[in-house]
């Protein structure tokens, strides 16, 4: 293949055609499956093409607007732009679009926020309804219609097994050398005929480097040029680099005691710049030859793969500042070997993070003082972004770790508080919460223990006292109780998050995805 040509199949030649007249084809009501995951491989052109025909339709007064899936966050130019033209009916799973949260927040978009793990079986299963037509971004169509996946995976091969009709993008920014950095797995059935995944480590292969894609329902082939969207990092700060030492003294301490290999467990890390911290002072740390097994690689994985820290990573996307992006497609040949994008229902696979040992890291909004996290709602109501992948990993790893600075808000709020408005990961599934302040491992403590440990340990000395007083009025007011609580004084905590604003600032932490 080459970048003069890079749509060799004559079954579809006489089916190219602008992205306009692509658009034309998709039906007000539509249920539509858009390929993009944390804003790589998602189509540019169709709908921005679809965003002005909504508008045309509101001009005569008429309501168009269409069911969006993806496999998790997109870009601007996706959601945003919909969003804008009011075009979005529902969305699922995941999102991460300051307009589009908006319209979740105000009842205009039904949000359905799914665990990434189980939308390919939702959706196989028939629970969503039908799935009208799959938007598919791919870097280059081969002549015998096999398609070269692009940056992501996500749901894509469900989006195409299980539409009626598939439109496809074919993005000539995207390098040809993606070719073969993909594992596509076709051995998925639904129960009771399910088999065994063959994947014992991060870097098996089990699948094709190519999607299979059922020619006769491809109604358009649009082609572009358009990069992916990224956004830089921020500087590592103080909180970073803390949050980040804490959690390597407790991999060394685990490694000393011998519940961690010297090789660690195969790692996931959330997206944000917390997590990218940690990343690199692993890559700074004695590890050699990690692995990870995780849903996104970012800057910090590349500098990993680069040094020989990290051997392989299998993923379903990538999350690029544009100097990772520079990185990447100059040394794409490198990273093509040490790189593996599958699907996100195996990406995000339970038994296989159960059987891995994954070490999951991923980000919240707030934790409680007996362990449950919120990572998803602001107050308990207004939804941020999702759950994304980071309920996969952190029920089924080897260790869940969740961090984030102590406060919030320029220091106005506390991350701990004494009971989370919404919880998302349950005190059964949490066995480490750290932050600037420092790390609580809850392994093997009852609830009591276990705030003591997180309000000692992890709160920021500005709430540390009045911490203490709720839980020790708490233990004398239910004496015995297993977990106490003065419920009235745990919700009404939260009502300083209304007069400090209606947003948790996140620091750089997202949940992952």
């Amino acid at each position: 293949m080459t970048n003069s040509s890079r749509m060799l199949c004559s079954q579809l030649q006489g089916r190219v055609m602008s992205a306009a007249e692509a658009a034309a084809l998709i039906p007000a009501g539509a249920t539509l499956g858009m390929s993009g995951f944390t804003g790589a491989g998602y189509p540019k052109a169709i709908p921005q093409a679809l965003a002005r025909r909504m508008r045309e339709f509101q001009s005569r007064g008429e309501e168009f607007k269409v069911n969006l899936w993806t496999g998790a966050s997109t870009a601007p130019e996706l959601d945003g732009l919909l969003a804008e033209v009011g075009g979005i009916s529902s969305r699922l799973p995941f999102q991460s679009d300051p307009l589009c949260r908006q319209q979740i927040n105000d009842g205009r978009i039904e949000y359905l926020d799914l665990h990434l793990s189980e939308v390919s079986q939702y959706v196989w299963s028939g629970f969503l309804g039908n799935l009208d037509i799959a938007v598919i971004e791919v870097t280059a169509i081969t002549e015998e219609g096999l398609l070269v996946p692009s940056s992501s995976v996500g749901n894509n091969k469900t989006w195409m097994e299980q539409a009626k009709k598939i439109i496809l993008e074919v993005n000539h920014q995207q390098p040809l050398q993606l070719q073969g950095m993909h594992d596509i797995y076709y051995g998925t059935a639904l129960p009771p005929h399910r088999l065994p995944i063959a994947v014992t480590q991060p870097d098996d292969r089990i699948g094709e480097t190519l999607f299979r894609c059922p020619l006769e329902k491809v109604i358009a082939v649009v082609e572009t040029s358009a990069p992916d969207r990224n956004s830089a990092f921020a500087p590592i700060d103080d909180n970073s680099r803390q949050i980040a030492g804490h959690i390597l003294e407790f991999f060394d301490h685990e490694v000393k005691r011998g519940r961690l290999p010297k090789e660690l467990l195969p790692i996931q890390s959330g997206v944000g710049n917390i997590p990218n911290a940690v990343l690199d002072g692993l890559n700074s740390g004695p590890y050699r030859n990690l692995t990870a097994f995780t849903e996104v690689i970012q800057d910090g994985m590349l500098a990993m793969l680069k040094s020989g820290t990290l051997r392989v990573a299998s993923a379903t996307s990538f999350s690029l500042s544009p100097e990772g992006i520079r990185e990447f497609t100059d040394n794409i040949d490198f990273y093509r070997e040490r790189i593996i994008l599958r699907q996100q229902d195996i990406s995000n696979h339970p038994e296989l993070a159960r059987r891995l040992g994954v070490i999951a890291m991923n980000g919240l909004l707030e934790a409680d003082i007996y362990g449950n996290v919120n990572s998803t709602h602001v107050m308990g109501t207004r939804m941020m972004n999702g759950i994304g992948g980071a309920g996969d990993f952190a029920r089924n790893g080897y260790l869940s770790i969740f961090m984030t600075p102590s406060t919030a808000k320029g220091g106005t709020i506390s991350s701990i508080v004494p009971m989370v408005s919404h919880v998302d990961q349950t005190e059964h599934d949490v066995k480490v919460i750290v932050t600037e302040q420092g790390l609580a491992d809850l392994r093997g403590l009852s609830p009591k223990q276990r705030a003591r440990l997180i309000i000692e340990n992890c709160a920021h000395p500005d709430f540390r006292d009045e911490l203490w007083d709720y839980f020790e009025r708490a233990c004398a007011i239910g004496a015995g109780l297993h977990t106490p609580h003065i419920l009235s004084e745990a919700l009404s905590w939260h009502e300083r998050y209304e007069k400090h604003g209606t947003m948790h600032r996140l620091r750089g932490l997202k949940s992952t995805a």
